[in-house]
């Protein structure tokens, strides 16, 4: 179906299309897993915008873009959309290169009402005629980078329509003063049929009442500042339409029919409840916001058998530390269930500080926080912490703040694709001076490296994958490691293997295979890169003379680089040969060992890396 095919219907159709668009929904992400509660929020809205604009020509940009399936079902991408979120599929997310009606890729949240004035500038600097439109959750109003957009729209006044999808949730429920304030615009249905009451009865007084409206509108005492204390957007030179029921069709294009006819920037306020027409995403519509594979009948999720999560045992341990330490207090932005911070919260409610989605302040609080004298934690995502890049070079290292950065998700993390892999946290962590490095090879050692981050006077980042551990028996005794040494596995003379993570496992699977064939493999696990083992690395580089680094990450300033910095200030690179093993390019969407596999991080991948720099042909 198109944009086109959903503006021929009749209005008396849009009930089935809403009812068969959710139950494909339903159905491909039980098989496939994703972001379902989001996208089930948003079908009726999805609707009214294809209805009332015309993409590609109109531009319509979605924030974060994780409720974007039934957009992707309505604009060409039915008989794909089985394929989403599988390798060579279509992505959870916006692509521009999957469709001209993805006006602009998105999967961080907060970026939609920047990008979409640019393109109303664009626009109007060129002399065209569309409209730019942003649709953006309540959560991601709790980003500065909203606020810095409707700042600047509001100055410039150019022709930009906003549609507030508010459907009180983040990832978790809601935190916050905005939160709070958008509830009060929900439930203040006085203030907007007085407004229009009042408007509606002075301008049927002859002579004076068009007068005495006119100077009400412009009073600042007006009707909403008694109703209403403070109408933000409208302070900020928008025009504000609703709150409206995000479920009503009809209803939905008649407010955005009136908001094209509107000039400026207007926001359009629509309510939506996240999960709608599937019962067990509506009574649990956090678990659903991003799930795996599902029983459709009951929403139960497929059995997953194995070990603990590198994240449940972050969660434990960083618990069973702050019962001996009162200092210990843990921040995220808007990902505590996420971050397996949910325990920590109920334990400690007054130790645990959810700040909304706004990461860049989650890393300045803490800074202040380690500074009075507490030990922090600030658990978000790899992918997230790029956002308070600055935060964690300034207000924290510059300062020696003892902060612990707990970044999950380190590494390739499967179906979300390019804009969740945390594959560029080496590179900008490695660069920073003050900062400990380090990254555990499995569960265990993620509980002693935690504790070792509190044994440190300065800042720490402790990188860790997303999904199981290798279901080692974890030590219950907590012991710092020593900083900066390296752990040698196995030695051999014929080439040394260095990995950082978990990824060490393959390093030493590769060792027995390669010694099956004759070639004898040392495996170092490097545990620390900032600042790195030099002098085991120079040890066993030059007992071999060969050596393969595998990371999870970048190749561009990531493990593979350091090791090779310390052999060319060994002055070794003309007698030690290197082969570096990561990514070359964005990571595309899939299963985390396929996408790994397929820049060589598999047992096998490695295998064949040792062998070429041994000269032997792989079988």
């Amino acid at each position: 179906m198109t944009p086109g095919d959903v503006r021929a219907l009749s209005r008396a159709d849009l009930a089935a299309l809403a009812a068969e668009v959710r139950a494909e929904i339903i159905d491909v992400t039980a098989r496939n897993g994703g972001h379902l509660a989001s996208s089930l929020g948003v079908v009726e809205l999805t609707i009214a915008l294809l209805r009332k604009f015309s993409p590609p020509a109109d531009k319509i940009v979605w924030d974060v873009g994780h409720q974007t399936y039934a957009w992707k079902l309505l604009t060409g991408r039915r008989e794909s959309f089985p394929t989403l979120r599988q390798p060579g599929g279509i992505a959870g997310f916006p692509r521009r290169d999957e469709s001209p009606c993805d006006a602009f890729g998105t999967g961080h949240s907060s970026t939609s009402i920047s990008a979409a004035l640019g393109f109303a500038k664009a626009r109007d600097i060129q002399g065209q005629n569309h409209f730019a439109v942003a649709v953006i959750g309540d959560g991601s109003m709790s980003a500065g980078m909203a606020y810095e957009a409707l700042n600047h729209a509001g100055t410039i006044k150019t022709n930009l329509i906003v549609v507030l999808n508010d459907n009180e949730m983040f990832i978790s429920r809601h935190v916050g003063a905005m939160s709070r304030y958008l509830n009060r615009l929900r439930t203040a249905s006085a203030y907007t049929r007085g407004k229009q009451g009042l408007k509606v009865f002075l301008g049927g007084v002859p002579f004076i009442g068009p007068a005495i409206s006119n100077a009400i509108r412009k009073a600042k005492n007006t009707l909403k500042f008694i109703l209403l204390p403070s109408v933000l957007f409208e302070e900020m030179g928008f025009t504000y339409i609703g709150p409206i029921d995000g479920h009503n069709i009809a209803a939905l294009e008649d407010v955005l029919a009136q908001a094209k006819k509107q000039p400026g920037p207007v926001l359009v306020h629509v309510v939506t409840r996240k999960g709608m027409g599937y019962a067990p995403a509506m009574q649990k519509p956090d678990v659903f916001h991003g799930v795996g594979p599902f029983d459709r009948e009951t929403g139960a999720p497929r059995r997953r058998e194995g070990p603990p999560t590198y994240t449940e045992v972050f969660g434990q341990t960083l618990c069973q530390l702050a019962q001996g330490d009162r200092n210990i207090v843990a921040v995220t932005a808007a990902m505590g269930n996420g971050t397996g911070l949910q325990q920590f919260g109920l334990m400690y409610p007054q130790r645990f500080f959810d700040v909304g989605i706004a990461e860049q302040h989650a890393v300045t609080f803490a800074a202040a926080l380690a500074l009075d004298g507490l030990k922090p934690v600030v658990s978000m995502y790899s992918t997230f912490f790029q956002r308070a890049y600055d935060q964690v070079l300034h207000d924290v290292c510059l300062q020696k703040a003892p902060v612990v950065f707990a970044v999950d998700r380190a590494g390739v993390v499967g179906e979300d694709g390019p804009t969740h892999h945390g594959v560029f946290d080496i590179a900008f962590f490695r660069a920073i001076p003050n900062l400990v490095l380090m990254a555990p090879k499995d569960e265990n050692e993620l509980r002693h490296m935690l504790c070792t981050a509190f044994t440190l006077p300065g800042p720490v980042a402790l990188r860790y994958p997303r999904g199981a551990g290798q279901g080692v028996r974890l030590e219950e005794k907590l012991r710092p490691l020593p900083l900066g040494r390296a752990e040698l596995l196995r030695r051999g003379g014929d080439v040394l293997l260095i990995g950082f993570g978990p990824l060490v496992y393959r390093c030493m699977a590769a060792a027995a295979e390669l010694a099956a064939l004759g070639l004898e493999a040392g495996v170092l696990n490097l545990r620390f890169l900032n600042p790195a083992d030099s002098e085991t690395v120079l040890t066993e580089a030059r007992r071999t003379g060969r050596v393969v680094t595998v990371e999870d990450h970048v190749l561009s300033g990531g493990v593979g680089s350091a090791v090779t910095e310390i052999l060319a200030d060994a002055g070794l690179l003309a007698s030690v040969r290197v082969r570096r093993l990561g990514y070359a390019d964005y990571a595309a969407h899939g299963p985390a060992e396929l996408l790994q596999a397929a820049d060589g991080l598999d047992t096998a991948g490695i295998v064949r890396a040792a062998l070429a720099l041994c000269g032997r042909e792989p079988a």
